[in-house]
């Protein structure tokens, strides 16, 4: 197995292709330029950071250090969903609404991975835990972000429709059935496309990274259909708790809708 190594003067030289997307931002007055010089300095000094962290923990092999990343990782992904809302509920109900649908749906399936399907020594390793909770957690993020963000929209806009049909004796979840239906179908929709495009249009990052480091093709994509599983599967698990927990919160035990527990700015 050999692999190319990378040097920081290489780096350097690939990030002159992120100079001239500014540059184009600029030449059209998109306005985007500054944001994308700050997202891909943020990348790095991130993605720098969290390789000497990951470095450290998997020398330690420790359930705890795993742990302890494992948790700061969600909290900071719960944090991420508050951020991609327009309107959030009144209080932490946003950010707790998300970072537990989304330890829910993680936790369940990457303990389901880790000691069914790839069961590693010991199980809690953290060279496969931490890897596999991030590419969870970052496609179980944008699904939850969708689907709420989708639902609060459509009970605001359709706020008089929803009361009628609770005035005619359905309950909240009958009122809010094609509100959070939609709502549904939004935050699944990107995990739906990838799998739709993968091999065929994209070729996803972690089989790419595993074909670039010197292992076999066909077991790169063994890895990765596996990946996909278990990223469609916390996803909707997440996409549902979430959407669910919010129709709860967006009514109250004698079935009305309960706007007011928004913040609107």
């Amino acid at each position: 197995m050999s692999y190319v190594v990378l040097s920081y003067a290489d780096l350097a030289l690939a990030a002159t292709l992120i100079l001239i997307s500014g540059a184009l931002s600029l030449a059209f007055r998109l306005g985007v330029g500054q944001q994308m010089l700050i997202a891909a300095a943020r990348m790095c000094v991130q993605l720098g950071a969290i390789g000497f962290v990951l470095k450290f923990i998997f020398a330690q092999s420790s359930p705890l250090w795993t742990i302890g990343l494992a948790a700061m990782m969600l909290l900071i992904a719960g944090r991420e969903v508050l951020g991609r809302q327009t309107t959030l509920f009144r209080g932490l109900w946003t950010y707790g609404i998300g970072t537990a649908a989304m330890t829910f749906a993680t936790t369940l399936v990457l303990t389901f991975a880790l000691l069914v399907l790839v069961r590693p020594e010991p199980w809690y390793a953290a060279r496969f835990a931490l890897p596999l909770l991030g590419m969870l957690l970052g496609n179980t993020l944008s699904g939850v972000s969708l689907g709420l963000e989708t639902l609060i929209a459509t009970a605001r806009r359709e706020r008089s429709a929803i009361e009628a049909r609770i005035a005619l004796g359905h309950t909240r979840f009958e009122a809010l059935g094609d509100a959070y239906r939609s709502s549904l179908r939004t935050g699944l929709m990107p995990i739906i496309n990838a799998m739709s495009a993968t091999g065929i249009v994209t070729l996803p990052g972690m089989m790419t990274g595993q074909v670039l480091a010197g292992v076999d093709p066909v077991e790169a994509v063994k890895y990765q259909i596996l990946v996909m599983f278990l990223i469609g599967g916390a996803t909707a698990l997440g996409v549902v708790g979430a959407v669910l927990a919010s129709v709860m919160r967006l009514t109250d035990e004698r079935h009305r809708l309960r706007l007011d527990r928004l913040r609107v700015e």
